[in-house]
């Protein structure tokens, strides 16, 4: 026996109707809103990482400014001190055990020099000079430089062809140092027979360049990983820890920047990202 459908009044249709239009309604609302929260806290996010990097700077410049008076006051008696030391071995040629010392003492002032002069470039700042310039001369440069440390440690630097072909908008000398301070790292990093990779892969939309210095030694730890860019901050018995902290400012003041990974199969992998010229134009 079939039961008759049961009679729906006009006033029941628009009551049903409004109903649904409510319910549409109120699920765009919650949609709405649903997204609304989840850009406000994206933006929170965002206000929050971009005030850590301006209070990061803050400190930076500050510890730079201190730093750079310091390093002037310790090299202008350092200039006394080698003077007088090249004097000194020039008056004890004929005494070998003399000159041995006061070669020890002019080695002294050298390194003490470096030092200086790695203080001065963190401290410095200098507006990079953009030219365009070709990855290829400039990265073979680089491998000429660490070719010794490498020779030493016996290992292998690994090339991807590819990388070679990009055109950077960048200054030379300063992006120079960042790749050799890297590749000295991941040289130090990777240890005896060991390896470290250098490759390419386009980055801000094709808008600039991540260049990527992978090694296979014993990675960065996880709470290292944003401390291991700060000034004087170095995991080595010796160095002043100033290397990766110069790589940053480095890449900061070309508008790109710097950051660690972990390298599928282990080690770390230091990705530097840099403007391409052919997308910026030159200068």
């Amino acid at each position: 026996m079939k039961l008759a459908a049961p009679n729906i009044t006009e006033r029941e249709r628009e009551l049903g109707a409004i109903i649904n239009a409510y319910n549409e309604v109120t699920e765009r609302l919650k949609s709405s809103h649903d997204r609304l929260l989840r850009e406000t806290r994206r933006l929170h996010d965002e206000i929050a990482e971009k005030n850590r990097e301006l209070a990061r700077k803050q400190r930076l410049a500050a510890l730079g400014e201190m730093a750079a008076g310091v390093a002037h006051e310790i090299r202008n008696p350092l200039a006394g001190i080698q003077l007088y030391a090249s004097l000194l071995m020039r008056d004890l040629e004929g005494d070998a055990k003399s000159l041995g010392l006061a070669e020890r003492i002019d080695a002294g002032v050298r390194t003490l020099d470096g030092i200086v002069g790695d203080v001065l470039a963190f401290a410095g700042g200098a507006e990079p000079r953009r030219l365009m310039v070709e990855l290829a001369p400039l990265l073979s440069e680089c491998l000429d430089c660490v070719e010794p440390a490498r020779r030493s440690r016996n290992a292998t630097i690994h090339v991807d062809e590819a990388t070679t072909d990009a055109l950077l908008e960048v200054d030379g000398a300063q992006v120079k140092r960042a790749l050799q301070n890297l590749l000295f790292n991941a040289l130090d990093a990777a240890g005896e027979e060991g390896c470290v990779w250098v490759f390419a892969t386009e980055a801000n939309d094709g808008d600039a360049l991540a260049i990527h210095i992978a090694d296979n030694g014993a990675g960065v730890a996880d709470e290292l990983k944003d401390r291991i860019f700060n000034p004087f901050f170095t995991t080595k018995d010796s160095g002043t820890g100033l290397g990766l902290a110069i790589t940053h400012r480095i890449a900061e003041a070309h508008g790109g920047g710097i950051r660690v990974i972990d390298r599928v199969g282990g080690g770390a992998e230091m990705v530097l990202t840099l403007p391409i010229a052919s997308k910026q134009g030159s200068n």
